[in-house]
């Protein structure tokens, strides 16, 4: 039976003391003069996500600031619930999945995220929603206030510490019923691992951002699994046998709980091909009439039944704790679901996909996912990524899986590799037909031009390259609409 929405919030926001609570210190009007030098002031932080990770100075990946900026602002992470997300691929996916079941089973979620597509005010949403200019303005003043009171003892605040503070701020002045965390990089130094969440999500460890956090499965679990907390459940899809070791060693260290999908959950995970909805995954997770039976996955690709079936796992373990949780409304938060770069449809006529893809692995589990889910005659891939990346084990799987790539770069991205170098590179060593543009609106053109008929295009390797691809859709459509 599914029940309204039950969770009253009156019992979190009357017991904030005024001393504690961010919502009193709002009143004053935000000393930007607009949100553009609001975002200007933010984009002249030290942001880790466009710098070459050996440039980077050790003093970045330590918690003492982060923890000196919340006692400033009242440590406003205490007052609210958390689930708390690391992993290498997926965590964004599974995030996004809580958000739009917990919000269809009538909770209201703040959901923080990484990185954007299009504005900033992504990664801090409401539920569904982007929060507001003005919000966001006055939540990072007060954020840029409480980093000023400690930077002569703990150093500048970077860009992603004060977004992570702005939604601690946001979410508990708008007394949301549970926070949806996503770690940036990591896991033990990251800084959003300053909270005691209710539950902890492991997605699926692999190798990246190796030149940070070590260039070993085993090294980088460690630094995942720096999210467990002492009493604290955490929960994990199956991995490799040498990161299952590091987590169960780490767990017992902290004296904290953890639970594998297919191990002590139970799961199973299904392809079904002649569905009335198309082709897609099913998942089963739970014991029998006690957990949740054949939901299907809202995002292509069979990697993605591990990710939902994580999500579907959190589920259970908050309706335990008393949350009220019905499969009818999980199945409707999960149709309903927007895709966010992942396998996101952008246009129509020609066909063009994005996918923030960006690994070997996740590039290759992109191209099955296109194959299985979607009908064309040639894939066309305009490609472009980040300096850091694993450009060569990228370069082979899209040898195995396109028909034509259009090499490209993000724009105003310094990790982004020159869309020459990419060409020559790949044409070193590969013979799929390829060319090259230097921004991605010509490379979407040249595309557009190849494609005739039933062919698909894909945008791969890097959310700066979705990104833009997705604003200059929007902006089209924009247009079209006046």
């Amino acid at each position: 039976m599914c029940i309204g929405y039950h969770r009253s919030m009156t019992s979190r926001a009357s017991s904030r003391t005024p001393e504690s609570s961010a919502s009193n210190k709002r009143t004053k009007k935000s000393a930007f003069v607009n949100h553009e030098a609001a975002v200007a002031f933010l984009d002249n932080r030290i942001n880790v996500e466009r710098i070459n990770p050996s440039k980077i100075k050790s003093s970045v990946w330590k918690l003492d600031r982060m923890h000196a900026m919340l006692e400033v602002l009242g440590r406003p992470q205490d007052q609210l619930d958390i689930v708390h997300i690391a992993g290498s691929k997926g965590k964004g996916s599974v995030c996004h999945m809580l958000e739009s079941t917990l919000e269809a089973c009538g909770y209201t979620t703040g959901l923080f995220t990484s990185p954007h597509l299009i504005d900033v005010r992504e990664r801090v949403r409401i539920g569904a929603e982007s929060i507001t200019e003005s919000a966001f303005d006055l939540a990072l003043e007060l954020c840029k206030d409480a980093a000023a009171a400690v930077s002569s003892k703990h150093g500048e605040a970077t860009y992603f510490e004060l977004l992570t503070a702005i939604a601690f701020v946001v979410f508990a002045d708008q007394a949301v019923d549970v926070v949806i965390l996503e770690t940036g990089i990591g896991g033990e130094l990251d800084c959003t691992n300053v909270v005691k969440p209710m539950i902890c999500g492991l997605t699926s460890i692999q190798l990246e951002h190796t030149q940070v956090l070590g260039d070993t499965l085993g090294a980088i679990a460690r630094q995942k699994a720096g999210i467990m907390k002492p009493g604290v459940l955490a929960i994990s899809v199956k991995q490799e046998d040498e990161v299952t070791e590091v987590f169960e060693k780490h767990a017992q260290e902290v004296g904290a709980e953890l639970q594998t999908l297919g191990r002590e959950i139970e799961f199973s995970s299904r392809f079904q091909s002649g569905s009335s909805s198309g082709p897609r995954g099913l998942v089963c997770v739970g014991a029998e009439r006690k957990g949740f039976e054949h939901i299907a996955v809202p995002l292509l690709g069979m990697h993605q039944t591990e990710n939902c079936g994580l999500v579907l796992a959190i589920l259970l373990e908050l309706r335990e704790r008393g949350f009220d949780i019905c499969e009818r409304s999980i199945a409707s938060g999960l149709k309903h679901m927007n895709r966010h770069g992942r396998l996101e449809c952008v246009c129509e006529q020609p066909r063009i996909y994005i996918d923030g893809a960006h690994t070997p692995e996740s590039v290759r589990q992109t191209l099955v996912a296109v194959g299985a889910h979607l009908d064309y005659d040639s894939l066309i891939i305009i490609f472009g990524c980040a300096s850091d990346k694993d450009i060569s084990g990228m370069f082979d799987e899209l040898d195995r899986g396109a028909d034509k790539i259009v090499f490209t770069q993000a724009t105003g991205n310094p990790r982004a590799v020159g869309f020459k170098e990419l060409h020559d590179r790949f044409s070193e060593h590969h013979r799929v037909m390829c060319s090259s543009r230097p921004s991605v609106k010509e490379a979407i053109n040249e595309a557009a031009m190849a494609a005739t008929g039933n062919d698909l295009i894909l945008l791969l390797g890097s959310f700066y390259i979705a990104g833009e691809a997705k604003v200059l859709f929007e902006e089209r459509k924009a247009k079209r609409s006046v």
